[in-house]
C-alpha cells in the first residue's frame, strides 16, 4: 500500500510540474511576454477608420524599434471610429506632436501592427494627449475585389471590341 502512495504523489508531481511548465511556454512565446512588474509607460490615443484585425498587444514600433504596445481597442460612437490607445514605453518620451500613426501588417499572413512616423514639432506627446494624424489598416480583400471588378469590365470591352463589324456582305456572298 505504501508503494502505491508514492507511486500517486510522484505522479501528481509530475503533472504539476508539466502544466507549470505548459503555463511558462505559453506566457514566454506569445507576443506579451510574462511580466510581473509594469515598466514606466505613458497613453497616446489614436483613432482609426478602420483598423482590420488589430489586436491589443499588438506592437508599436518607430524606424522598426518596438517603443510600446497597443493597450486597448474601443469604438467611438459619435466618430464611428475606433480609438486605440497606444501605451508607449516612457523612455521613448520625445515623439513629436505632429507624428503620424499607421497600421501596416507584418508580412504576408502575419498580424498587424502599428507604425509611427515622426513629425517635426517641438513639442512632445504627454500621457493622454491623441495622434492627430492616422491612416488606416491596408486591407489587401479590399484591392483583390477591386481588381476583380475590374478585370471583368475590361475584359468584357475587349470581347464586344474584338467582334468585327458586318455591314457588307463578304465576297462569298455576292457569288451565291
Amino acid at each position: 500500500m505504501r508503494k502505491s502512495r508514492t507511486n500517486d504523489l510522484g505522479t501528481g508531481l509530475f503533472v504539476l510540474l508539466g502544466f507549470a511548465a505548459f503555463f511558462f511556454l505559453t506566457t514566454q512565446t506569445t507576443s506579451k511576454g510574462l511580466s510581473f512588474t509594469s515598466k514606466p509607460h505613458y497613453d497616446v490615443t489614436a483613432k482609426f477608420d478602420n483598423i482590420g484585425d488589430l489586436k491589443v498587444g499588438a506592437p508599436v514600433s518607430m524606424a522598426g524599434v518596438e517603443i510600446g504596445r497597443v493597450a486597448t481597442i474601443d469604438f467611438d460612437s459619435q466618430d464611428y471610429k475606433a480609438v486605440v490607445v497606444l501605451r508607449l514605453n516612457a523612455k521613448f518620451d520625445k515623439i513629436p506632436t505632429d507624428s503620424d500613426a499607421t497600421i501596416y501588417t507584418q508580412g504576408l499572413l502575419g498580424g498587424k501592427f502599428i507604425g509611427v512616423t515622426p513629425g517635426g514639432a517641438e513639442t512632445y506627446f504627454k500621457n493622454n494627449d491623441q495622434i492627430q494624424f492616422t491612416q488606416s489598416a491596408f486591407q489587401l480583400e479590399n484591392l483583390i475585389g477591386q481588381f476583380m471588378a475590374n478585370f471583368g469590365k475590361d475584359s468584357g470591352n475587349k470581347g464586344s471590341d474584338a467582334a468585327p463589324a458586318r455591314d457588307k456582305p463578304s465576297a462569298t456572298e455576292k457569288s451565291k
